[in-house]
């Protein structure tokens, strides 16, 4: 079975498991926690995908770093991923219980791009854009891109919005070029 299907049916349990524990928001922000931690630091997400590393000593990575950080609700998972000798999803379950609770509480994730970093105006502005198209409350993710020259990229899902003063030199380097 592929790696994201196992992850989604782990991410589901845990989610239903929160659910019926009132620690929806704990869990998420645990997972949101794990996931940021092993991408910021390589080292544990190779000790935890590498072969040579004993589970237990993984369970003890994990221990060391986690349990006093997460719920036990949330570290149950950690501890049933080790036991059961899968730890190389334990990243991937924690994006999926993201995107899983975004479902689950109608957040839509919104990529930003803009040549400055936004303020509180503007981030009001793209989250009525994002509920005006999609229905559902934005979760922004800002980026800072200066080859954008000025204006700014919204993507949501599989539609995007590109305002960018580079897209419209472009279009306008295309016209030319077609005359």
């Amino acid at each position: 079975m592929s790696e994201i299907r196992v992850a989604a049916r782990y991410a589901k349990s845990l989610l239903e498991l929160a659910k019926e524990q009132g620690i929806v928001e704990q869990v998420n922000q645990d997972m949101l926690l794990f996931a940021e931690t092993c991408e910021r630091n390589r080292p544990l997400a190779l000790a935890l995908k590498s072969p040579v590393i004993r589970h237990q000593q993984k369970l003890a990575i994990l221990r060391a770093t986690f349990e006093k950080r997460v719920s036990p609700t949330t570290f149950s998972i950690f501890n049933i991923i080790t036991q059961k000798n899968r730890e190389v999803i334990l990243y991937a379950i924690a994006k999926e219980f993201h995107r899983q609770y975004n479902e689950y509480k109608n957040i839509q994730l919104a990529q930003v791009t803009t040549t400055f970093p936004l303020d509180e105006a503007m981030r009001t502005q793209f989250k009525q854009i994002v509920h005006q198209k999609t229905g559902k409350i934005a979760e922004l993710e800002e980026k800072v891109d200066p080859q954008l020259i000025g204006g700014f990229v919204l993507r949501v899902g599989d539609w995007q919005i590109d305002e960018s003063l580079r897209s419209r030199l472009l279009s306008l380097k295309y016209k030319f070029m077609q005359n």
